[in-house]
């Protein structure tokens, strides 16, 4: 199976590690616009037990403004999610979106704003 997004694991709990998502996104200009509860989604909607996970939506205004300028269409490849699982053993996982694999693969033209995205994402998830 194939890699998706940039990937790692990180020492710490599921919490502190969530906690520590947000400060080392900002500080490579991104803001959280949306958090879903995967697990608490699951169980409400399912009636079924899943492992702790947290999906945050990030976004850079900035790029974000640029992207859609030149191509309106790319809002559904918006906004950049970050994912976060506890794996067993308590290990958890911290995943961001590839915008080389995703958001460049797509439109060409886009290739430099998703590389420049990427280099930002990629520090990010080293931050945290």
């Amino acid at each position: 199976m194939a890699d998706i997004g940039m990937k790692r694991q990180v020492q710490g709990t599921f919490d502190e590690v969530l906690q520590r998502i947000p400060p080392a996104l900002e500080a490579e200009g991104f803001g959280v616009l949306t958090r879903i509860d995967v697990s608490a989604t699951l169980a409400k909607k399912l009636g079924v037990e899943f492992r702790r996970y947290e999906i945050l939506g990030a976004c850079n205004p900035s790029y974000a403004h640029q992207a859609l300028t030149l191509e309106p269409g790319v809002g559904v490849l918006l906004p950049c999610n970050v994912a976060v699982w506890e794996e067993d053993g308590g290990r958890v996982t911290v995943s961001a979106v590839d915008p080389l694999q995703t958001l460049a693969a797509q439109l060409p033209a886009l290739s430099g704003i998703a590389g420049e995205v990427r280099t930002r994402l990629a520090r990010a998830l080293a931050a945290v």
